[in-house]
């Protein structure tokens, strides 16, 4: 069946006879107004209608150039159904548009479309299991007054032009008693930032490194959905767990049960970019790998570790450090490459590792998480199953089950994708 240009449909609602009370009532106001009084036509913008759903933004996308060589849209559509909790609606379709050409550059439907929606309360599964996510029910049904957040991974072709404004074309059916009646809306015109990520050195030792939990999948860091002081914030949406690699590609070398036997612990952690102190927090012990620990307070769940203000608005977060190896206090100005302290497993940490990323704020909670490079390095491989904080002591042996990568390589500016391995 041919489509139809969503400019020339005209919007259907259940709530027909809702509204045509509210026509009424509007009505009646304007005669007992009398003459004189709000007789002119009412100059509505272009499109303006009555939409099921609303829409916000979570952030300020950014584009990003990442190791397969193309430039990254990752944010959050966060959704909301103006219907009464008796009406659900189908969402069949998200396309992201370029405001100005309305060309489509990302479109969202069927099971991708299921994979990337969940309600905010009832988080997708797989983000915190062992084993890959179980696929979402298709299609996408929206209970009324029920609110869903729509994670967006847009990529770009290299060279393609980043839309200056994206919109989000949203389109399905909503489900009464007497059928479905389709909906279209285009909604949440987003400017896209203008401002390049961070450019970093690495934030470890030359070595082997294993990024993992990296974006832009379905990982705890990419679609962590946290509501801290009333509203939802994404904290951890770019941040990487670095685990140091052997020479096999091991991780973990004899008894998984004891820290040291953890490539990674100890290991230091240096400034990747020129900056001053500004938050400390030292003395909270290691935990005992590798079982999930449980949850810390919300104070300890970074565990011992070093803020940077490098930037205007931008700060590196160096997390689960080991207490008493913090080699600065607050104040200090640091030199790129200055050690800070060493790899440990205080907070919420399973298994020794680097908890690395960008923040907006000098506090890793509520923050935003922006995108940041690394100025260089060489992939090495990738590992294909989730293996991660959690399960990594877990594994039959330490040796990391590396295969390779189609980005094997030199690598200058870019964003490191989750599971690869490479080499700083």
């Amino acid at each position: 069946m041919a489509e139809r240009d969503p400019r020339n449909r005209t919007s259907r609602s259940p709530r027909r006879r809702g509204r045509a009370a509210a026509v009424v009532a509007a009505a009646a106001l304007v005669a007992a107004a009398g003459p004189g009084f709000g007789t002119g036509a009412a100059a509505l913008a272009p499109g303006t209608q009555f939409t099921p759903l609303t829409a916000a933004v979570m952030t300020e996308p950014t584009p990003f150039d990442a190791t397969d060589g193309r430039t990254h849209l990752s944010y959050e559509l966060l959704t909301t159904s103006a219907l009464s909790s008796s009406t659900p609606l189908r969402l069949d379709r998200v396309d992201v548009q370029d405001a100005r050409t309305h060309r489509v550059i990302g479109s969202l439907s069927g099971q991708p479309l299921a994979d990337a929606a969940n309600p905010v309360g009832d988080p997708l599964p797989g983000a915190d299991a062992y084993t890959p996510a179980p696929p979402g029910p298709t299609p996408t049904v929206i209970q009324g007054s029920q609110q869903w957040i729509i994670w967006l991974d847009l990529t770009l072709d290299r060279g393609q032009p980043v839309p200056e404004v994206l919109e989000h074309h949203l389109s399905g059916a909503v489900l009464t008693s007497s059928g479905p009646s389709a909906f279209e809306e285009t909604v949440q015109a987003t400017p896209t930032s203008r401002t390049a990520p961070l450019n970093l050195n690495a934030p470890v030792r030359p070595g082997t490194w294993y990024a993992s939990e990296s974006c832009c999948g379905n990982t705890h860091h990419r679609r962590g959905l946290a509501p801290i002081n009333g509203r939802f914030d994404v904290p951890q949406r770019f941040a990487i767990d670095w685990y140091r690699l052997g020479e096999q590609g091991q991780a973990w070398e004899g008894d998984p049960a004891r820290l040291t036997s953890y490539l990674s612990y100890r290991q230091p952690v240096v400034a990747a970019a020129g900056g001053r102190v500004v938050e400390v927090q030292d003395g909270i012990p290691d935990n005992p790998p590798p079982v999930t620990p449980p949850v810390p307070p919300i104070e300890d769940t970074v565990g011992n570790h070093i803020t940077l203000e490098v930037a205007p608005g931008r700060y590196l977060l160096y997390a689960h450090l080991e207490a008493g190896t913090l080699d600065v206090r607050e104040g200090d100005c640091v030199e790129p490459g200055q050690v800070l302290g060493l790899i440990g497993n205080s907070g919420n940490s399973t298994t020794p590792h680097l908890h690395f990323q960008v923040t907006t704020t000098a506090d890793f909670f509520p923050t935003d998480s922006p995108p940041f490079t690394f100025r260089s390095f060489r992939v090495l491989g990738q590992v294909e199953p989730r293996i991660w904080d959690d399960n990594l002591g877990l594994q039959p042996t330490g040796v990391l089950p590396i295969t390779p990568s189609p980005y094997e390589g030199p690598h200058r500016a870019q964003y490191p994708l989750d599971r690869e391995v490479l080499e700083f």
